[in-house]
Parts: structure tokens; C-alpha cells; sequence
């Protein structure tokens, strides 16, 4: 079963029209992502795209549907920093893990990281599969769901990573499309909440110094409002 945070908040992040490869093109509402669609139908190499999110703090989870059936060199779903590769011209690649910036799960049931693989689940090939994301950052780690079915740890010592983490998304087949489904968060601290909260309703980091609080807690929702 897919997990179920409690005291969990629902997110509304979407899908990074800045954030992206020129090989994707985003649906109006940014919840879809298409990879691949010019009128040749061939693939110039890999496309990738991030989240409008990213992670320091807490678990946060979310899942993709593949919407149609899986096939080519590579299709992955992970997470990234800012310095995470996007794109790839003629080259067909495990893009998500890639280099030490990524951590993927391809359809093919190998995970990816700084450029080496290692199996961890069987293939999944089917229309309509969803994969879910369980990312933990105070836990440092990373486990993959399929069709609801936990699949294991998958990735450790994130909480060692000094940046931001972004949802990801990545494709060398012509006309893949996938979906963001639910999303769903967890802070794990009261302070990490409120500053959650403080950091959505703020809308602008260069405003904390306004803030009636105490120097040391405006620079943490400073260093939030950057990462985030």
C-alpha cells in the first residue's frame, strides 16, 4: 500500500516550465509532461524535466502514471539537485542518475546514481502503472512504490546531500506521457511547519528581514525560501 503520512499536508507543486528540456512540452496545467512529440516521431537523445519544488526537510511523497505503455532505451522517475542534467542532445542515456547530482529508478528496474546501476525491482512496461516517491529527508532516503507496492529502500544518506532535492522525470522515447498524481508532505518538526507555512504565506525571501522574529529564525526561513 502506498504510504500514508500523518499529519500529512497536500502539496501543489507542478512541473517546471524554466526547468526543463527543450525535447518536453508541459500540459496547461503543468501535471503532465510530454517527451518527444515533433512531427518526425523520432527522439533527438534524452529530455528531463523537475518539479517547481524542492526538498530540505521532512518526507514528501508523490506519485507518476505513466500513461502510456513503456518502451525505449530509458524512462526514470527520481530526484535531483539544481545542477542536475536536463538534457541530453544524441545521446541516449539513464539521464536520473547520471553523475553524482541525480538518484533514478529506470522502467527497467535499475536504480542510478553517480553513473553506476544496480537492479532493484522488476521491469515495469505496462500503460497506467503508477510509481510512487517516498523521499525523506530527515531520514536520508529514498523508496520507491509501484501500483501501491513498496519496493524497497532504494537510497540512503540524502540527509548528507547540502542542496535542495527536485522531483524528476526523464524520457528517450518519442510520445511518452506522464502524469503527477497525488502529493502529499510531512514536516518533521513543529518549527519546520511553521516555517513551511511562513515561507508560502511570504511568497518573497527578501522580506524575512521584516519579520518580527528573532535573527536567528529569519535566516532559517531565508535559507528555506532559497532551497525551497
Amino acid at each position: 500500500m502506498r504510504p500514508v503520512l500523518k499529519e500529512h499536508t497536500w502539496e501543489s507543486w507542478e512541473w517546471d516550465t524554466e526547468g526543463k528540456s527543450p525535447d518536453a512540452c508541459l500540459s496547461s496545467c503543468r501535471q503532465s509532461v510530454y517527451f518527444h512529440i515533433s512531427p518526425l516521431l523520432e527522439s533527438q537523445g534524452t529530455a528531463g524535466v523537475r518539479g517547481t519544488r524542492g526538498f530540505t526537510h521532512g518526507e514528501h511523497y508523490w506519485e507518476i502514471e505513466f500513461l502510456e505503455p513503456l518502451y525505449g532505451n530509458s524512462v526514470m522517475v527520481g530526484v535531483g539537485t539544481l545542477n542536475a542534467c536536463l538534457h541530453t542532445g544524441g545521446q541516449f542515456i539513464n539521464l536520473i542518475g547520471m553523475d553524482h547530482e541525480s538518484w533514478g529508478l529506470s522502467y527497467k528496474g535499475f536504480l542510478w546514481h553517480n553513473g553506476k546501476s544496480r537492479k532493484y525491482t522488476e521491469p515495469f512496461y505496462d500503460k497506467n502503472t503508477v510509481i510512487g516517491v517516498l523521499l525523506d529527508r530527515t531520514a536520508g532516503t529514498l523508496t520507491f512504490y509501484r501500483n501501491g507496492e513498496n519496493l524497497g529502500l532504494a537510497f540512503s544518506e540524502l540527509d548528507q546531500v547540502g542542496s535542495a532535492l527536485y522531483p524528476m522525470v526523464s524520457s528517450t522515447a518519442p510520445e511518452t506521457e506522464l502524469q503527477l498524481g497525488m502529493r502529499t508532505s510531512r514536516l518533521s518538526s513543529l518549527q519546520e511547519n511553521c516555517i513551511h507555512t511562513i515561507t508560502h504565506c511570504l511568497g518573497r525571501f527578501e522580506h524575512t528581514h521584516l519579520l518580527p522574529l528573532p535573527t536567528a529564525l529569519c535566516c532559517q526561513i531565508r535559507t528555506y525560501s532559497i532551497r525551497s
